[in-house]
This record gives structure tokens, sequence and C-alpha cells, in this order.
């Protein structure tokens, strides 16, 4: 059986054969039975697998929001009105551990079945959120506390993503747990601009910061290693993505005073984001954290052309403009070829060296 591989694995198996044929480590059939071992694969069928469960998971949303727009499932819908908000909570909860029983079910049956896996999974996170959300109602008081249902998903997702392993069901409680912070916040200023005198973007700017330090601390215990990668990536997104809104509207809090401003007065924020952005960029550098290079070099590239089009956008030519632009791009694709021809040549010498030894 042949083994199917990507067009770029296929270039690197066979500049490998063809090396260790030339140095004289396979003969001429040994080579030739290798090239034949593998062939490209016509289409990236895991890929196709992936995207159509998640189109077919919205497509299903879709054909509910539809379905319960129906007349005569409005007025079905409107007789069951006076139903017990306790009643359709419980039943929301049965049928999301229904769907984490089948889902563990098929995982340890069928783990190759990647994605229609996770894809049962994700009803059941739906259904744990409706569970939520109709028992909050249940004993609603009318204070309008309802960050405090965000603060029961996290714990409730925490514990079944340590409970059945999934990264799926931590990242919804990572998710949770922004969503807490953001409305919570929000609540004790009674939805004012500011909290502590911070607007939404810096204030998550500090949590992401916190969730970040967080993933460092707890790196090395044995519970969390698991979860490790997806914490520290999620909370990079925070980090980041608060920081490049920060360089945008700065710590206005309010979308009529900031329309006011010369986006050059905030200017400021930005070296602020940049350097930031840079440092993770160096630390990821240094200490081989692919993650925090990618988040530092990726945001880096979105901060800057972001200001170009701030600051330039309305006073420079667009014949101009794009040409600048075009330039810009060309060089950061040269550079970023340089450094992959170096990296290549690198583990080329060094697989020589090995060979020689």
């Amino acid at each position: 059986m042949k083994l199917h591989i990507d067009k770029s694995e296929s270039e690197f198996l066979n500049k490998a054969i063809a090396h260790w044929e030339k140095d004289g480590l396979l003969n001429n059939d040994q080579a030739e039975k290798l090239r034949t071992s593998y062939e490209i694969k016509g289409f990236d069928w895991m890929r196709l697998a992936k995207y159509s469960f998640w189109i077919a998971l919205i497509c299903g949303g879709a054909s509910f929001a539809f379905f319960i727009v129906n007349d005569a499932v409005v007025n079905w819908l409107k007789q069951l009105y006076y139903t017990p908000d306790v009643v359709i909570s419980i039943g929301s909860g049965i049928i999301a551990a229904l769907f984490f029983y089948f889902g563990q079910r098929r995982e340890r049956l069928m783990p190759e079945k990647i994605f229609s896996n996770e894809a049962i999974v994700f009803t059941g996170i739906l259904f744990t959120a409706c569970c939520i959300a109709y028992l909050g109602k249940t004993f609603d008081n009318g204070s309008g506390n309802f960050p405090l249902l965000f603060l029961v998903s996290v714990f409730v997702y925490g514990f079944l993503a340590w409970r059945m392993q999934s990264r799926l069901i931590w990242l919804f409680a990572l998710v949770s747990l922004g969503s807490w912070f953001g409305t919570a916040t929000g609540y004790q200023t009674h939805w004012a601009d500011y909290f502590l005198g911070m607007n939404y973007p810096l204030r998550f700017v500090l949590f992401g910061a916190v969730l970040v330090a967080a993933t460092h601390i707890l790196r090395d215990r044995k519970w969390f290693s698991y979860f490790w990668e997806h914490t520290y990536v999620v909370g990079l997104l925070y980090l980041f993505l608060s920081l490049w809104l920060l360089s945008i509207f700065g710590n206005y809090g309010n979308i009529d005073n900031w329309m006011h401003i010369h986006q050059i007065s905030l200017f400021y924020w930005g070296l602020i984001s940049a350097t930031v952005t840079g440092g993770f960029l160096f630390y990821g550098l240094k200490t081989n954290d692919a993650i925090a290079r990618e988040f530092g070099i990726t945001f880096l590239i979105i901060l800057i052309y972001t200001k170009y089009f701030e600051y330039f956008w309305d006073h420079t030519n667009k014949t101009v403009f794009f040409a600048i632009l075009a330039g810009s791009f060309w060089l950061i694709g040269r550079k970023a070829e340089k450094i992959w021809n170096l990296k290549s040549s690198h583990a080329n010498r060094a697989s020589e060296t090995n060979t020689n030894a």
C-alpha cells in the first residue's frame, strides 16, 4: 500500500533519496523502490471532511432557524410558551449529556473519524449552553447579573474538558472566561464606557497578558499539560487582538468621541502595541518559541499595514499608495524566501555532516 503525501513532502523525499543515492547510501534499486512507495495525493480529503462537517453544522443551525420561524411552528411554540424554564434546562442538559456520551464513545471506537466526532461534541456544547441559559432564567431575580451564567459556563466546560480530555470543550471554557470578564466589568460599572479608567480593548490587553502569564506558570502541571498549547494560543489571541484594537481606538470608550479625533494623536498606542508585539517576536526567536514568534511577526505586519492605511489613505495618490503596498509585500516575500532557502541549506548541510560522520 502506497503512502499518500502532499506535493511539498514528495519534493522533500525526492531530494533526500537523490542525496542518499549520490552518496552511495542507497543503490539504484533501493532508491527506485523508495520512490515508488509513495505518491502525491490528488486531493486533501481530510480538509474537505473538516470543512464539510463545520458547514453542515452551520447549515443545520440555519435550517433550525428557518424551521422555528415557520407559522405553524411559531403557533406551536406559543402553546409551549409557559413550559417551565427549569424543564427546558433539564431537557437540554439531558440532550447534551447524550451527545457527549455518544461523542466520547465514537472517539474510542472510531478515533479516525476526527471531525464527525468533534461535530457531535460541538452539538453537545450548544445544548450545554442552552441548559445553562435556561437555568439562569429559572433563578433570575431581575438583577440582570447574567455574567454569572458565563462564570458558571467556565466551570462546567472546564470540568467537562478535563473529564473528557477534550480540547474543543476547553476552548469554549476559555471563550466563556473572556465573555465573563467582559460582561462582569461592564455590569460592575452599569455598562459605562470605562472600568477603572479602561475601555474594553485595554481591559482585554490586561486579561490576555494575565492568561498568557498563567499558561507559563502552570506549564509544568500534569493536569494542565494537555491543554497548555491551546490556552497559550487563545491567551495570545486575546492579547494581540486587543492591542491591535487599542492601536486604532486608543482608550476611547465611546465611538462618537473617537470619530472626532485625528488618528495621528493615537500614535503612542501604536508604539506600545508594536513594542509588545516586537518583544514577543524577539522572545520567540531567542527561546525558539514558535507560537510567540509566529504571533509576533503576524501581528507586527498587521499593525504596520493598519497604520499605513490610517495615516496615508486620505493623503496619498491611490496609484502611489498601492504601488508602495505592492513593493512592500514583494520585499517581504523576497525576504521570507531567502530565510526559507537559508534554513533549507542549513538542514542539507547538517544532513551531509551527519552522513560523513
